[in-house]
């Protein structure tokens, strides 16, 4: 009987043995699974502000880009219309030197000339062309600048009568407007 009782205390020893090692290991793996929560929490956390800085790197750099273009289109424009006036004056000597018959005069009038094709030339390469209007055309207040306007029946409604000044745009920008002459 003592035996029993000994058996009895050592099993019911034994049992609270296991229960508290159980307890300790069931402590011990919520606490590893609240561990591996927070950790999935952490990369998740981690992971959306990596996602979000890419994104606002990638939103950067296109700003970047766009304002670098912006900056050499309105330089380009600046550049082109401080030379505009030079362009017209070339024009108007040539235009005004196929008038003389003198052969040294033509000769310069030709030197001129080679000189007007090296402009256009560099502008094209700029990406710089004269505004398309001519005697007839519609006025177009976006392309057109009109400085002066007469009644004549020979025209229709706001059509340009005379071209007095060639404008000039780069891409879709306006450099100088045409300055022209409408009737109606």
């Amino acid at each position: 009987m003592a035996k029993s009782k000994n058996n009895k205390a050592a099993r019911e020893s034994e049992i609270e043995k296991d229960r508290e090692e159980a307890q300790f290991e069931a402590e011990a793996m919520v606490s590893e699974q609240q561990e591996e929560t927070v950790s999935a929490e952490e990369f998740n956390t981690l992971s959306d502000q990596h996602i979000r800085l890419l994104a606002e790197y990638d939103n950067y750099r296109k700003r970047t880009v766009k304002e670098k273009e912006s900056l050499y289109a309105e330089a380009l424009a600046e550049i082109a219309k401080e030379f505009l006036p030079v362009v017209d004056n070339i024009e108007r000597a040539i235009c005004h030197s196929k008038n003389i018959s003198d052969t040294t005069a033509a000769k310069v009038a030709e030197g001129i000339d080679m000189i007007y094709r090296q402009v256009q030339d560099v502008f094209n390469k700029l990406g710089i062309e004269p505004i398309d209007c001519e005697e007839g055309s519609d006025f177009d207040p976006e392309l057109h600048e009109a400085v002066m306007h007469v009644e004549d029946e020979e025209f229709g409604e706001q059509c340009v009568v005379q071209v007095f000044q060639k404008g000039y745009k780069a891409k879709d920008k306006i450099i100088r407007h045409t300055v022209v002459k409408v009737a109606n």
